[in-house]
């Protein structure tokens, strides 16, 4: 048996092709290792996003405050977390448990500090 491949046409152009075992196997491995490749490439691209742990996502699809959510993450208080944004403790704890919406200038100054955008919080 040759090493060459076979190559089956119908109607006239080429349909199949029948490779030994072994080479279909080397060929399978070839194909996995691009794919390998192809998927590194892809998370370097975006290696300049922040990877946050499992339990963030899932308060946040929970339905949690994400300035909450957030600011638990990064290990800051409501007094810290007010101060660099430069508002009040108690209107940051409003806007935690929903009970105020802030503006859009607020909730910037929020995601500044917090290191997200300012979607991540709405």
């Amino acid at each position: 048996m040759t090493d060459e491949p076979l190559i089956l046409e119908h109607d006239g152009k080429p349909a199949y092709v029948v490779v030994r075992y072994d080479r279909w196997r080397d060929l399978l491995a070839q194909v996995e290792e691009v794919d390998e490749v192809r998927a590194y490439d892809r998370a370097k691209a975006h290696a300049d996003q922040e990877a946050v742990p499992i339990a963030v996502a899932d308060a946040l699809l929970a339905g949690q405050s994400p300035i909450r959510v957030w600011r638990d993450y990064r290990g800051l208080t409501q007094e810290q977390l007010a101060n660099a944004a430069g508002i009040r403790r108690a209107y940051a704890a409003q806007l935690e448990a929903g009970r105020r919406r802030g503006s859009t200038a607020v909730l910037a100054r929020i995601a500044g500090v917090l290191g997200v955008e300012i979607d991540d919080l709405i």
